[in-house]
């Protein structure tokens, strides 16, 4: 498997993580189907994490995502949207389509905190399938 940035990945991400995945879009898809799209994104956040920790899941809003800059840790407040179950992280958006700084945005998060798999849902979209992307690192 071939990451984003072209790199050999030798491990593939664990069932546990990809399991998650799966949970994580289809309570997306509930919220999509009862709210539908162009609301702000702060609103799909909450319901979102409402939906994820319905279904047994720890979430955290709004998780801080450290900076190590030349031996240090700084503390720049950069947060993630929603961390799931402490492996999963899931960035949200409700804009007209997802460009590519939003994928790079993910994937940056997902090196910062040494995770693996992180999911981008637009929910500004007629059908949610259309606006979720997968991202492996």
């Amino acid at each position: 498997m071939t990451g984003r940035d072209g790199n050999v990945k030798t491990e593939p991400v664990p069932e546990r993580v990809n399991e998650l995945s799966r949970i994580a879009v289809d309570a997306a898809l509930q919220v999509h189907r009862e709210l539908g799209a162009g609301l702000l994104e702060s609103v799909y956040e909450v319901c979102l994490y409402e939906e994820l920790q319905s279904r047994g899941l720890k979430v955290e809003r709004q998780a801080k995502v450290p900076i190590h800059y030349r031996g240090k840790q700084l503390d720049a407040d950069l947060r993630l949207d929603l961390l799931v179950e402490d492996d999963l992280i899931i960035e949200l958006k409700s804009v007209e389509a997802i460009l590519p700084i939003h994928e790079a945005q993910l994937l940056t998060y997902l090196k910062l905190t040494g995770r693996r798999l992180g999911l981008l849902i637009n929910f500004n979209v007629p059908l949610i399938k259309q606006g979720i992307r997968r991202l492996v690192l």
